[in-house]
């Protein structure tokens, strides 16, 4: 038996992001979120002044599990940007925003 107390255990290191060289930022400014039980299916498209549709410019697919975490640091995130640059404000109803990120519809 040994007088030192145990050391306390390490905190975990989140795995280090590795981007290949021809990695492209998408913008997006539009979305569309669905889910089954076992996934989240999280659209993310460009609506340009006068095209006629948004194109999706990626499909992200994520566990329920992984849902919940990004919302968590989406939602700390934008804490943290409020709390530096301001509020970000809500236009007001109706609303292009309104179009773009209202609830989908059910599919019978």
């Amino acid at each position: 038996m040994s007088d030192h107390p145990a050391p306390p255990p390490k905190k975990p290191q989140p795995p280090r992001l590795e981007f290949d060289n021809n990695t492209e930022p998408v913008y997006a400014n539009m979305a569309r979120i669905t889910h089954s039980p076992s996934e989240f299916v999280i659209d993310l498209a460009r609506l340009l002044p006068g095209d006629s549709g948004a194109k999706v410019q990626t499909r992200v697919v994520m566990s329920p599990l992984s849902a919940k975490l990004f919302y968590r640091a989406l939602t700390e995130n934008l804490a943290k940007y409020e709390a530096n640059f301001g509020e970000i404000k809500m236009p007001g109803s109706p609303s292009l925003a309104d179009q773009l990120f209202r609830p989908h519809p059910p599919t019978e």
